[in-house]
């Protein structure tokens, strides 16, 4: 093997401040300055020194007021049509009928959506989108608003 056939290495070390004088960084104050809190032990990430006005923790925007750690709003469950294919045409969609159907938990909300294709006529008492209000009117079915 000879030296000249190994291949470059580019990246070089980085520097360990306070190991000595032969590190390049040691000795007195090892490249933090001198004095102060950014000199001296452990630091927080968000430090910035004394200019609290302008700190970027006092530009962040801040929920105020009572309630400001609770959830925003209900999730609701998204339901298909293709999965009220199957759903008996006499039956309307309510969210008590899908619970006792088995399709939702008892005190999910639901909204229905319109990814898929129906064929019968529904009659549909739930919140449902408007693509998937256009798809069950069409089909011959009638939606009912509560919600």
């Amino acid at each position: 093997m000879d030296l000249s056939s190994l291949p470059k290495i580019t990246k070089r070390a980085a520097k360990r401040v306070g190991r000595g004088y032969g590190s390049g960084k040691g000795g007195h104050t090892s490249g933090r300055g001198s004095k102060g809190q950014k000199a001296r032990g452990k630091l927080p990430l968000t430090f910035e020194g004394t200019k609290v006005k302008k700190s970027l923790i006092k530009r962040l925007p801040l929920l105020r007021g009572k309630g400001r750690l609770k959830p925003w709003g209900k999730l609701r469950t998204p339901i298909n049509l293709a999965l009220l294919a199957d759903w008996p045409a006499k039956t309307p969609v309510t969210t008590e009928n899908l619970v006792k159907a088995g399709v939702i938990k008892e005190g999910q909300s639901v909204k229905i959506l319109g990814e898929g294709d129906i064929k019968k006529a529904l009659t549909v008492q739930a919140p449902i989108s408007k693509n998937a209000a256009e798809k069950v009117t069409a089909a011959g079915g009638k939606i009912i608003e509560n919600g």
